[in-house]
């Protein structure tokens, strides 16, 4: 199975409520790599690497959180970043 990059923008009740911490849990199960961050108008930026198919469960994994409510999430695939081995937080991205 080919690798795919994913980059998301999520938006609804997507700060304060553990969604990073969630997406990087997630991430770490999955053996995905990528990065998820807060941006200045509310929403949440994650950038995920690995096998579609766990792509997609971490996506619904996150949305079965209990306080995460996503009401969009605009995803678009971009390219592979070769050599990245981890799933990182970034603190914030403004």
């Amino acid at each position: 199975m080919d690798t795919v990059r994913m980059r998301y923008n999520f938006i609804g009740r997507v700060q304060g409520v553990g969604f990073r911490y969630t997406a990087y849990y997630v991430a770490k199960q999955l053996d995905l790599t990528g990065f998820v961050m807060n941006e200045d108008d509310g929403s949440v930026t994650m950038e995920v690497q690995g096998n579609p198919f766990a792509v997609k469960d971490m996506v619904n994994r996150i949305k079965e959180s209990r306080w995460i409510h996503i009401d969009s999430s605009n995803p678009r695939r971009i390219p592979t970043v070769k050599g990245e081995r981890s799933f990182r937080v970034i603190s914030t991205g403004y």
